[in-house]
Protein backbone atom coordinates (compact mmCIF):
# COMPACT_ATOMS: atom_id res chain seq x y z
CA UNK A 1 0.00 0.00 0.00
CA UNK A 2 1.51 3.47 -0.84
CA UNK A 3 2.08 5.22 2.53
CA UNK A 4 3.79 8.24 2.91
CA UNK A 5 5.75 9.85 5.86
CA UNK A 6 5.39 13.64 6.52
CA UNK A 7 7.04 16.14 9.04
CA UNK A 8 8.37 12.57 10.49
CA UNK A 9 5.39 11.25 11.39
CA UNK A 10 4.66 7.36 9.42
CA UNK A 11 1.60 5.81 9.56
CA UNK A 12 0.36 2.82 11.40
CA UNK A 13 -1.34 -0.11 10.23
CA UNK A 14 -1.90 -2.96 12.91
CA UNK A 15 -0.76 -6.54 11.06
CA UNK A 16 -4.39 -7.88 11.52
CA UNK A 17 -6.11 -4.82 9.29
CA UNK A 18 -6.44 -4.45 5.66
CA UNK A 19 -5.00 -1.83 3.71
CA UNK A 20 -6.13 -2.08 0.12
CA UNK A 21 -2.79 -1.47 -2.26
CA UNK A 22 -4.44 1.74 -4.18
CA UNK A 23 -5.49 3.57 -0.92
CA UNK A 24 -3.35 6.06 0.07
CA UNK A 25 -1.94 6.76 3.94
CA UNK A 26 -0.37 10.05 4.57
CA UNK A 27 1.45 11.22 7.75
CA UNK A 28 -0.47 10.72 11.09
CA UNK A 29 -2.82 7.64 10.76
CA UNK A 30 -3.45 5.13 12.88
CA UNK A 31 -5.54 1.87 11.82
CA UNK A 32 -6.15 -0.21 14.75
CA UNK A 33 -6.96 -3.81 14.43
CA UNK A 34 -9.57 -5.77 12.37
CA UNK A 35 -10.09 -2.58 9.93
CA UNK A 36 -10.93 -2.95 5.96
CA UNK A 37 -9.37 -0.23 3.86
CA UNK A 38 -10.70 0.09 0.22
CA UNK A 39 -9.42 0.51 -2.90
CA UNK A 40 -8.61 3.98 -4.00
CA UNK A 41 -9.74 5.35 -0.40
CA UNK A 42 -7.37 8.32 0.86
CA UNK A 43 -6.78 8.75 4.62
CA UNK A 44 -4.46 12.11 4.63
CA UNK A 45 -2.82 12.99 7.92
CA UNK A 46 -0.97 15.87 7.11
CA UNK A 47 -3.05 18.44 8.72
CA UNK A 48 -4.21 16.15 11.43
CA UNK A 49 -5.14 13.40 13.38
CA UNK A 50 -7.38 10.42 11.39
CA UNK A 51 -8.10 7.21 13.98
CA UNK A 52 -9.70 4.60 12.25
CA UNK A 53 -10.57 2.44 15.70
CA UNK A 54 -11.09 -1.38 15.60
CA UNK A 55 -12.73 -3.33 13.20
CA UNK A 56 -14.29 -0.02 11.26
CA UNK A 57 -14.42 -0.07 7.67
CA UNK A 58 -13.43 2.49 4.74
CA UNK A 59 -14.90 1.85 1.97
CA UNK A 60 -13.87 2.63 -1.59
CA UNK A 61 -13.55 5.90 -2.88
CA UNK A 62 -13.92 7.26 0.83
CA UNK A 63 -12.03 10.24 1.92
CA UNK A 64 -10.57 10.92 5.61
CA UNK A 65 -8.85 14.74 6.25
CA UNK A 66 -9.33 17.44 8.48
CA UNK A 67 -8.37 21.12 8.82
CA UNK A 68 -4.87 22.07 10.91
CA UNK A 69 -4.87 21.05 14.45
CA UNK A 70 -8.00 18.84 14.38
CA UNK A 71 -8.40 15.07 14.29
CA UNK A 72 -11.11 12.65 12.40
CA UNK A 73 -12.16 9.77 14.52
CA UNK A 74 -13.87 6.54 13.90
CA UNK A 75 -14.47 4.72 16.83
CA UNK A 76 -14.44 0.59 17.06
CA UNK A 77 -16.60 -0.55 14.43
CA UNK A 78 -17.57 2.72 12.45
CA UNK A 79 -19.01 1.33 8.88
CA UNK A 80 -18.11 3.95 6.45
CA UNK A 81 -19.97 3.58 2.61
CA UNK A 82 -18.50 3.95 -1.04
CA UNK A 83 -17.52 7.34 -2.28
CA UNK A 84 -17.82 8.98 1.57
CA UNK A 85 -16.18 12.19 2.57
CA UNK A 86 -15.04 12.67 6.09
CA UNK A 87 -13.62 15.92 7.18
CA UNK A 88 -12.24 16.92 11.06
CA UNK A 89 -15.69 14.98 12.62
CA UNK A 90 -16.12 12.31 14.58
CA UNK A 91 -17.84 9.03 14.17
CA UNK A 92 -19.44 6.74 16.49
CA UNK A 93 -18.85 3.00 17.71
CA UNK A 94 -21.45 1.14 14.80
CA UNK A 95 -22.16 4.25 13.19
CA UNK A 96 -22.74 3.70 9.17
CA UNK A 97 -22.38 6.71 7.06
CA UNK A 98 -24.33 5.96 3.68
CA UNK A 99 -22.85 5.76 0.30
CA UNK A 100 -21.63 9.18 -1.24
CA UNK A 101 -22.36 10.99 2.39
CA UNK A 102 -20.63 13.97 3.67
CA UNK A 103 -19.82 14.84 7.08
CA UNK A 104 -18.06 18.01 8.00
CA UNK A 105 -15.69 19.96 10.69
CA UNK A 106 -16.63 19.44 14.19
CA UNK A 107 -20.20 16.91 13.51
CA UNK A 108 -20.11 14.14 15.70
CA UNK A 109 -22.39 11.25 15.23
CA UNK A 110 -23.28 9.16 17.96
CA UNK A 111 -23.30 5.26 18.24
CA UNK A 112 -25.25 3.07 16.22
CA UNK A 113 -26.75 5.73 13.95
CA UNK A 114 -27.15 5.38 10.54
CA UNK A 115 -26.39 8.55 7.87
CA UNK A 116 -28.72 7.60 4.92
CA UNK A 117 -26.81 7.73 1.60
CA UNK A 118 -25.99 11.21 -0.11
CA UNK A 119 -26.54 13.02 3.10
CA UNK A 120 -24.63 16.20 4.11
CA UNK A 121 -24.07 16.50 7.90
CA UNK A 122 -23.30 19.79 8.31
CA UNK A 123 -20.22 21.64 10.61
CA UNK A 124 -20.78 21.00 14.34
CA UNK A 125 -23.70 19.00 13.57
CA UNK A 126 -24.72 16.47 16.71
CA UNK A 127 -27.06 13.34 15.34
CA UNK A 128 -28.26 11.58 18.48
CA UNK A 129 -27.36 7.41 19.07
CA UNK A 130 -29.40 5.23 17.62
CA UNK A 131 -31.42 7.13 15.01
CA UNK A 132 -31.86 7.59 11.32
CA UNK A 133 -30.43 11.11 9.97
CA UNK A 134 -31.10 11.86 6.01
CA UNK A 135 -30.96 14.44 3.64
CA UNK A 136 -29.00 17.62 2.85
CA UNK A 137 -28.66 18.82 5.84
CA UNK A 138 -29.23 15.98 7.57
CA UNK A 139 -31.83 16.14 10.04
CA UNK A 140 -33.14 13.29 12.39
CA UNK A 141 -36.01 11.03 10.45
CA UNK A 142 -36.92 8.14 13.61
CA UNK A 143 -34.88 5.66 15.82
CA UNK A 144 -33.98 2.74 14.65
CA UNK A 145 -35.81 -0.20 15.84
CA UNK A 146 -34.00 -3.67 16.69
CA UNK A 147 -34.10 -5.34 13.31
CA UNK A 148 -32.11 -2.13 11.65
CA UNK A 149 -29.58 -2.17 14.51
CA UNK A 150 -28.83 -5.71 13.86
CA UNK A 151 -29.00 -5.68 10.51
CA UNK A 152 -26.33 -2.71 10.83
CA UNK A 153 -24.20 -4.43 13.28
CA UNK A 154 -23.97 -7.32 10.91
CA UNK A 155 -22.47 -5.15 7.96
CA UNK A 156 -19.97 -4.51 9.96
CA UNK A 157 -18.71 -8.27 10.80
CA UNK A 158 -19.18 -8.70 7.54
CA UNK A 159 -16.57 -6.37 6.35
CA UNK A 160 -14.45 -7.87 9.63
CA UNK A 161 -14.50 -10.79 7.99
CA UNK A 162 -14.06 -9.47 4.73
CA UNK A 163 -10.59 -8.28 5.87
CA UNK A 164 -9.57 -11.09 7.41
CA UNK A 165 -10.40 -12.63 3.64
CA UNK A 166 -8.54 -10.30 1.85
CA UNK A 167 -5.39 -10.76 4.15
CA UNK A 168 -5.69 -14.82 3.70
CA UNK A 169 -6.17 -14.82 -0.19
CA UNK A 170 -6.65 -11.09 -2.33
CA UNK A 171 -3.48 -11.40 -4.73
CA UNK A 172 -3.32 -9.32 -7.99
CA UNK A 173 -3.52 -11.44 -11.14
CA UNK A 174 -4.03 -11.89 -14.78
CA UNK A 175 -7.22 -11.79 -15.94
CA UNK A 176 -8.60 -15.02 -17.93
CA UNK A 177 -9.63 -14.97 -21.29
CA UNK A 178 -13.17 -16.60 -20.43
CA UNK A 179 -14.78 -18.13 -17.74
CA UNK A 180 -14.28 -21.74 -16.29
CA UNK A 181 -17.13 -24.12 -17.38
CA UNK A 182 -17.43 -24.73 -13.39
CA UNK A 183 -16.42 -21.44 -12.57
CA UNK A 184 -16.79 -21.08 -8.16
CA UNK A 185 -18.44 -18.59 -6.61
CA UNK A 186 -16.72 -16.18 -3.96
CA UNK A 187 -17.09 -17.43 -0.95
CA UNK A 188 -20.28 -14.87 0.45
CA UNK A 189 -23.72 -15.36 -0.60
CA UNK A 190 -27.46 -13.45 -0.36
CA UNK A 191 -27.49 -15.94 2.91
CA UNK A 192 -24.85 -13.96 4.58
CA UNK A 193 -26.11 -10.08 4.49
CA UNK A 194 -28.98 -8.15 1.98
CA UNK A 195 -30.17 -4.78 1.47
CA UNK A 196 -32.20 -3.90 4.23
CA UNK A 197 -35.16 -3.29 2.00
CA UNK A 198 -35.15 -7.04 1.09
CA UNK A 199 -34.48 -7.82 4.79
CA UNK A 200 -38.05 -6.07 5.83
CA UNK A 201 -39.85 -7.39 3.26
CA UNK A 202 -39.87 -11.33 4.03
CA UNK A 203 -39.56 -10.40 7.68
CA UNK A 204 -43.20 -10.59 9.78
CA UNK A 205 -46.37 -8.15 9.06
CA UNK A 206 -45.21 -4.98 10.65
CA UNK A 207 -41.59 -5.58 10.42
Amino acid sequence: MPCYEIDGVVPVVDPTAFVHESAILIGDVIVEAGCYIGPNASLRGDFGRILVGAGSNVQDNSVIHAFPGADAVLSPGSHIGHGVTLHGCTIGSYALIGIGSIVLDGAEIGHDALIGAGSLVTAGSRIPAGVLAHGRPATVVRELDEDTLSWKRDGVRIYQELAQRSLGTLRRVEPLAQPESDRPRVSTGPDVSRPLHESRADGPPGR
